[in-house]
């Protein structure tokens, strides 16, 4: 064999394995809120050439704490900051990654036949719109919809009221299927989940000073190893990117 041809064979044993490895697809953790948007992210990433990100959606705070347990993950994007502190009290975000990608609204929502009108201002009688049914929402001990829509409704006046009567989902899409079935005659979702589903209709929107503004923070995890997961959350906050998240809804940070 010619000695050139040797080199050759050695220099791809030794950069095989590592260029096998620099091409390995990130895994990123979203939140539930962000499915569509987030796979065509991952589309347009993938018909660049990169390996396409392989994307785990639920609520926010699930994801945080498969995080905090070592789940195998490149990125986690919240849909507020407070799950995203958590994890840097903990250490477990990569110094200097984080970064404040995009905004939302929060809006109530009915099902798309329904009659329902409600004016969102203080004093509102929720209750009475609800017409002895239930109010569909995240939970709003942990899941960041959640959150946003108690703070809302609190401000508001009519958390005391309709607490009783609220259906505490495990994440907002889950909150959006009770109202697409009929199951709640009212929900409270970000106002890209109703933008994705043609069986809601948006109701009224929540004052934005009703509560804390919508933000999803995008950071790796300390323990990611795959350079394209830095490469991918390099992409996320580009203007291209973010692009493809406003199509949606969304309002870029």
């Amino acid at each position: 064999m010619p000695r050139y041809m040797l080199w050759l064979l050695l220099l791809l044993g030794i950069a095989g394995p590592a260029m096998a490895q620099e091409r390995r697809a990130p895994i990123v953790l979203a939140a539930s809120s962000l499915k569509e948007s987030m796979n065509a992210a991952a589309d347009a990433w993938g018909r660049t050439g990169h390996p396409r990100p392989i994307l785990s959606f639920a609520a926010s705070s699930a994801l945080a704490r498969q995080a905090a347990a070592g789940a195998p993950a490149d990125l986690f994007v919240s849909a507020d900051s407070e799950w995203m502190d958590d994890l840097a009290r903990r250490g477990l975000l990569a110094v200097g990654t984080r970064t404040n990608l995009l905004g939302n609204r929060l809006v109530l929502i009915a099902p798309v036949g329904s009659g329902a009108r409600v004016a969102l201002r203080p004093g509102v009688d929720l209750r009475r719109a609800l017409n002895s049914g239930r109010l569909a929402m995240a939970d709003p001990a942990a899941v960041p919809a959640g959150r946003y829509g108690k703070a809302a409704l609190e401000r508001l006046g009519a958390w005391a009221s309709v607490a009783p009567l609220v259906v505490r989902a495990e994440n907002v899409r889950a909150a959006l299927a009770l109202v697409e079935r009929g199951a709640a005659p009212l929900g409270i979702v970000y106002a890209t989940d109703a933008r994705a589903s043609t069986r809601v209709r948006v109701v009224a929107m929540f004052p934005a000073a009703s509560h804390p503004p919508i933000v999803y923070p995008i950071a790796r995890l300390r323990a990611s190893r795959n350079p394209e997961g830095e490469r991918f959350r390099r992409f996320l906050n580009t203007r291209a990117a973010k692009a493809i998240f406003v199509r949606y809804g969304f309002a870029a940070r």
